[in-house]
């Protein structure tokens, strides 16, 4: 029997595949050069100062003997993150560090280099984020390409693509031309709450931005709070991308990669299309 053709269809237009990988560009930076600037204070706190003796979450090391040993708390709960966080460096000539130097932009523990790292990349993401969305909407790919349809959000619909997804199996066909449902909550989510919610937090901790906007840093409920919420959201989108960079290799690594640098993905049609495209 004939092993079926696949034909290469187009799904990526350019400016959501140059977003895409500026994107992964700025927020990479951004999460290391964040990293750094958290460690000249590696502990958070809610409200609008800072009460030392009871932070949420701290990241410390302590002396054990003659070696080091790094401490990760998280309300009245302490882990020992040894090897992980708390210390960098090898045994015998550790440094007290948040996070390891490999994770870091700059690796030395550099508050001044990290924060002009950090404003760099945040500019990038921001103008490249009103770039994808004013393009988008423009083109109308934000229209067609992520908003749900009536059809998407049928509670049948939205059950048969949770259990069709945690069972590993990813639409086939026609239907791998578009976004799923779930995808499109996932990235409507990240687009219109997480990374708003990135850059207004970080805002709220320039002290300039503070004076002049203070309705935006009690909206969050104070500077420190403001911080909190910046580096919970900051995980919540590393959670995100690996469950994201997952899904990618489980449904076809390079034919994903491949559709978001040249544009192109390859289906098996259920009829063979008459629209552009080549055989794979």
């Amino acid at each position: 029997m004939a092993k079926p053709k696949t034909v290469l269809v187009y799904r990526h237009a350019v400016v959501t595949r140059l977003t895409h990988w500026i994107n992964v560009l700025a927020l990479t930076l951004l999460l290391m050069s964040g990293l750094n600037i958290f460690g000249a204070h590696p502990a958070l706190y809610w409200g609008q100062k800072a009460v030392f003796a009871h932070p949420w979450l701290s990241i410390y090391s302590v002396m054990k003997g003659d070696d080091m040993s790094g401490i990760t708390q998280i309300g009245p709960w302490h882990f020992n993150t040894t090897g992980l966080l708390g210390y960098s460096g090898a045994p015998g000539s550790r440094v007290p560090v948040a996070f390891p130097a490999w994770a870091t932009v700059p690796s030395d523990r550099d508050l001044a280099d990290s924060r002009h790292w950090h404003f760099l990349f945040a500019w990038l993401f921001v103008l490249n984020g009103l770039t994808y969305w004013l393009v988008g909407l423009a083109w109308g790919h934000i229209r067609k390409d992520l908003l749900p349809t009536a059809k998407d959000l049928r509670p049948a619909n939205l059950w048969h693509e949770v259990v069709t997804h945690a069972q590993l199996k990813f639409p086939k066909g026609e239907e791998a031309r578009r976004y799923n449902v779930l995808q499109k909550g996932a990235y409507l989510a990240v687009a219109l709450v997480l990374l708003p919610t990135m850059v207004l937090t970080g805002l709220c901790m320039s002290p300039g931005f503070d004076a002049g906007f203070r309705w935006l840093v009690d909206l969050f409920g104070g500077r420190q709070s403001a911080r909190s919420i910046h580096f919970i959201v900051a995980w919540t989108l590393v959670a995100f991308v690996l469950l994201h960079l997952f899904m990618v290799v489980a449904s076809g690594t390079w034919n994903n990669i491949r559709s978001m640098i040249t544009g192109r993905y390859a289906i098996v049609p259920d009829e063979a299309p008459t629209s552009p495209g080549g055989v794979a």
